[in-house]
């Protein structure tokens, strides 16, 4: 039996919990959260204790894994604070928004002995997966690659308004699409990227161009500020010599109703033909979490999502920062410590 403490009791602390109601190895014996209302809430939910300090609950319960899913900017503390009482740790993207305070919690985690996942979850959504599989199994050679997220702007809370909190659209939203693919195509090798920023100086209107180190490209569209009540929307296109993958799904504010969704994948071929591909609906955080705890239960390494690839994916993005900022090709340097070079 893995048990775990969850810290946060917000909208992912509790789509963690329902996911982990659903798996029989594992016991959520901890709620933190500084805010006592919703905490004790969340605690009941699950018959277990309310912590307001996470530190009382290392020192207090007997647990496995601390499952973080509080707000960006205060993930590091916390991931360091596990690490320090040797716990293992998963905690929900964006994991930080540097590579000097990314690097700073793998080493933590590395010295402290214990496993480090990072919920980078479209890698686990049933649809990308079956597109990874027919990537490596079926498809021919990809002659381009796009990505869409969409969506109107989250509310809630004003944290996630600033960039120093939340770092907007770009690490929040657009993320998901640039982790997706460099799980599926590798390394990138440069990116350019366009984009306009909202009043608190947050890129939350992004076009980015990927061009990856196997010789491929793909264009990805990330806008996190659509009109109010605009449905949350994902679009994964990947062209070959003779066949077409297409998925879209249009959900409700967020993904708040995902389950009422409209998801529809397509395979095209050049003979005329078209089939809809039927795909089981999994909840991809359910997928995700059971896989993590599975790796702590045989004492392996996630084969899915590792903190080298982690790291690649913020490499990418800060790159993608850049050009942003510089409007210019960048390409990618993962050596250094955030070093980054540009090209005109």
């Amino acid at each position: 039996m893995v048990k775990v403490i969850i810290v946060g009791s917000g909208f992912m602390g509790q789509t963690h919990g329902a996911a982990y109601k659903n798996m029989e190895q594992v016991q959520v014996v901890a709620i933190c959260d500084k805010n006592v209302e919703k905490g004790v809430k969340f605690s009941e939910e699950f018959f277990c204790t309310y912590y307001e300090s996470c530190e009382a609950a290392l020192e207090k319960e007997d647990i496995d894994v601390v499952d973080i899913c509080l707000p960006t900017f205060l993930h590091e503390k916390y991931v360091l604070l596990a690490a320090y009482y040797k716990k293992h740790i998963f905690c929900e993207k964006p994991v930080t928004l540097s590579l000097e305070s990314l690097d700073r919690m793998i080493s933590a985690a590395e010295e402290a002995g214990v496993e480090f996942y990072v919920g980078q979850v479209v890698r686990f959504w049933p649809e990308y997966q079956e597109a990874k599989k027919m990537y490596t199994d079926r498809l021919d050679e990809i002659k381009s690659v796009y990505c869409a997220r969409l969506s109107e702007h989250p509310k809630w809370s004003d944290w996630y308004k600033q960039v120093d909190s939340s770092g907007g659209g770009l690490f929040d939203l657009h993320l998901h699409d640039i982790d997706y693919l460099c799980y599926l195509l590798g390394k990138v090798k440069s990116v350019y990227a366009v984009g306009k920023k909202n009043t608190y100086e947050c890129w939350n209107h992004v076009t980015s161009i990927l061009n990856f180190e196997n010789g491929i490209s793909a264009t990805v569209e990330g806008i996190i500020d659509m009109a109010v009540g605009y449905p949350f929307t994902m679009v994964l296109r990947l062209v070959s010599e003779n066949q077409v993958f297409d998925f879209e799904m249009k959900a409700g504010s967020n993904l708040e109703n995902v389950a009422d969704a409209k998801r529809n994948t397509y395979l095209y071929m050049n003979t005329g033909e078209s089939k809809k591909l039927e795909i089981e609906m999994k909840n991809a955080y359910q997928i995700e979490l059971k896989h993590f705890i599975s790796c702590i239960n045989e004492g392996k390494k996630s084969d899915i999502i590792s903190t080298e690839s982690v790291r690649n994916v913020m490499c990418t993005i800060l790159a993608i920062q850049k050009s942003l900022e510089t409007h210019q090709e960048v390409m990618v340097d993962y050596k250094g410590v955030g070093v980054i070079e540009t090209r005109i």
